[in-house]
C-alpha cells in the first residue's frame, strides 16, 4: 500500500517579495506598420536639417539654406534696381534649381549618410526590420524624407523669388503670371530633388561610414562633369567653319547633356518651359524618360540592398 504524497513546504521565515511598482501592459491601439513607416519619415526629415541634435549638426543643413535665400535675395534686389520697361530678367525661376545644385548635391551628400549610414554603421536594422516595418518601407521612408528634405531646400528660396518680385509688381495679372513662373521652377525642384535623392541615398546604402559616403556622392557626381565635357568637345569637332553645329555634331551635342545628373535636368527645364531655344533639341521627351529610367533603377537597386542588408 503506498504512502500519501506530502507537498514540502517552504520553511518558516523571511521569503521573496513581489512588489507591484505599477507596470501595465499596453492595452491600447497598435497603430501598426503604416504609423512606424511615416514615424521614420518625419524622423529622418528631422534628422536631414539636424533637428533635435546638436548645435554642429544644425549648421551644415541650415547653412546651405541661408546661403541659398542670400542668393535669391541678391537676385531680387539686383531686379528691382532695372530701370522702368526693361523686360529682361535677371533669374529665372526654372534656372535657379540647376544654377545652384551643386550645393543641394552637397546637401545630398550629408543628408543621405546621416538617413543610413548611421544605422548600417550602429547596427540597428534589425531592430528596424523585427516588427512591423518591411525591408521595403524601411528604403521608400529614407528615400521620401530626403527628397521632401532637398524640395523643401530649393522650394524656400523659390518661395523669396517669388514674395520679393510679386512686391513689385503694379497689378493682379502681373502677379498671377509671376505666380506661374513660380510654379516652372516647382516642377524643376522637385525633379532635382527626386534625381538627387535617388542617387545620394542609393550609394550611401553602400557604407556604414559617413565620411566615405559622402564622398562617394560627391565623386559620383562629380566624375560625370568630364564625360559631359568630352562629348561636347567631340560635338564641336564636327563644327563647321562659321562655327555652327549641324548633322551629327548638333545631335550629339544635344544629347551630352545626359551625360550627368547636372544637366539632365535642365534639359528638361528647356524642353518644358524654353522651347524657343532649347539646349537638347527635339530630345526633350528623351530626357525625362531617362530621368524617370535612373531614379527607377536607382530605387530598385536600394531595396535590393536592403533586402540581403543586416540578414
Amino acid at each position: 500500500m503506498s504512502s500519501p504524497v506530502t507537498t514540502a513546504r517552504p520553511a518558516a521565515g523571511p521569503g521573496g517579495v513581489i512588489h507591484d511598482i505599477g507596470y501595465r501592459r499596453y492595452a491600447g491601439p497598435r497603430l501598426g506598420r503604416a504609423y512606424a513607416t511615416r514615424s521614420l519619415f518625419v524622423h529622418s526629415l528631422r534628422t536631414a536639417y539636424g533637428l533635435g541634435r546638436s548645435t554642429l549638426a544644425k549648421l551644415f543643413p541650415w547653412g546651405i539654406l541661408v546661403v541659398l535665400v542670400g542668393i535669391a535675395a541678391i537676385f531680387v534686389a539686383i531686379q528691382s534696381q532695372l530701370p522702368p520697361g526693361v523686360t529682361e530678367r535677371v533669374f529665372t525661376y526654372w534656372q535657379f534649381p540647376t544654377q545652384t545644385n551643386v550645393l543641394v548635391l552637397f546637401f545630398c551628400a550629408v543628408a543621405a549618410p546621416e538617413l543610413v549610414s548611421r544605422d548600417l554603421r550602429g547596427g540597428v536594422l534589425p531592430l528596424y526590420f523585427s516588427r512591423p516595418l518591411s525591408r521595403a518601407d524601411y528604403p521608400v521612408a529614407k528615400f521620401a524624407a530626403l527628397v521632401s528634405a532637398v524640395f523643401l531646400l530649393l522650394l524656400v528660396p523659390l518661395l523669396a523669388l517669388f514674395l520679393g518680385s510679386a512686391f513689385s509688381q503694379d497689378s493682379m495679372g502681373a502677379v498671377a503670371d509671376e505666380f506661374g513662373l513660380f510654379l516652372q521652377g516647382v516642377v524643376v525642384a522637385a525633379l532635382t530633388a527626386v534625381l538627387f535623392s535617388a542617387i545620394a541615398l542609393l550609394i550611401a546604402s553602400l557604407s556604414g561610414r559617413r565620411a566615405v559616403a559622402a564622398a562617394l556622392i560627391v565623386g559620383a557626381f562629380i566624375l560625370t562633369t568630364p564625360l559631359l565635357l568630352v562629348l561636347q568637345l567631340l560635338a564641336w569637332a564636327n563644327a563647321t567653319v562659321d562655327g555652327e553645329l549641324t548633322g551629327a555634331g548638333e545631335q550629339l551635342f544635344q544629347l551630352s547633356f545626359l551625360a550627368s545628373p547636372f544637366t539632365i535636368v535642365e534639359g528638361i527645364g528647356g524642353w518644358l518651359f524654353d522651347p524657343d531655344e532649347p539646349l537638347v533639341g527635339p530630345y526633350g521627351p528623351l530626357y525625362l524618360v531617362v530621368t524617370l529610367a535612373i531614379v527607377a533603377t536607382c530605387l530598385l537597386l536600394t531595396l535590393v540592398r536592403y533586402r540581403k542588408v543586416a540578414r
